[in-house]
């Protein structure tokens, strides 16, 4: 079985979730993590994950969702308490899409990180632009006390290894299959299967075969194949140890 360790459900449009749900099932998905991304959507996040049991949730602000929705550290962690959020994000830095002085953005990420270590609940970080800033910020908060995952991952094998030295796993996105990502390749090469996770990201960023259309959760398998090409591996071994990984991050939140 696979695992979808960031998706946004509630963002793909002319599709239902339960349609998404049995495709990704006919695929041989299992379980899906519903990432939020600002106030506004926890609600349908959370939602979704009451709804369908093998879909869980995370509750955060996106390094770029608009500022009038500032929580502090109690709202996050009060959002946070509900058995089926298992999850601080996705939080971060994003240099990429927000200009100039971005002291506001740390310090949204300082937040999500002292809220993720009062609730115990792992980290999804993003991380855009932005890889030096994000490493000290992450040491300097003591987020190893909870770990989590780099999500989406397109840094390079430095930033890789101080992350997992933080207890933090590394999820690659369709990204990873796109025939211009040959740095990103070869860090998947080098990568332990112990510390990789797979994703969608959906409806963003969906792989090969299918680039630039509507992404979503079913197509983790092509992320998965690829993968499993890159290093030589069985298809089989890359979607054991992706699974057993996420269980492992999130026993402490999922009872199965």
């Amino acid at each position: 079985m696979l695992v979808d360790s960031h998706c946004h459900l509630d963002l793909i449009e002319k599709m239902q979730p339960q349609t998404l749900i049995d495709n990704a099932q006919q695929a041989g998905v299992s379980h899906f993590l519903c990432v939020a991304v600002d106030l506004h959507n926890i609600p349908n996040v959370v939602q979704l994950a009451e709804k369908y049991a093998n879909v869980y949730a995370s509750v955060g602000i996106h390094p770029n969702s608009e500022r009038d929705n500032e929580p502090d550290v109690e709202q996050l962690i009060k959002l946070a308490d509900h058995p089926k959020v298992i999850a601080i994000g996705e939080t971060g830095l994003d240099y990429y899409r927000s200009e100039g002085d971005l002291s506001w953005q740390k310090q949204r990420f300082r937040t999500h990180i002292a809220a993720a270590k009062v609730t115990g609940k792992p980290l999804i970080i993003h991380c855009r632009e932005a890889r030096a800033d994000t490493l000290q910020i992450l040491r300097e908060e003591k987020a190893h006390e909870v770990g989590g995952i780099l999500h989406c991952f397109v840094e390079d094998w430095d930033t890789a290894r101080q992350a997992m030295d933080m207890n933090f796993y590394i999820s690659f996105s369709g990204i990873v299959t796109f025939k211009t990502a040959t740095d990103l390749k070869a860090v998947a090469r080098q990568l332990p299967l112990d510390y990789m996770l797979i994703e969608t990201d959906a409806p963003y960023l969906a792989p090969v075969p299918y680039r630039g259309k509507l992404n979503q959760p079913a197509y983790v398998k092509y992320v998965a194949e690829h993968i499993a090409e890159l290093k030589g591996e069985p298809f089989a071994k890359v979607a054991q140890a992706t699974t057993d990984n996420f269980f492992r991050l999130f026993q402490r939140q999922i009872h199965h």
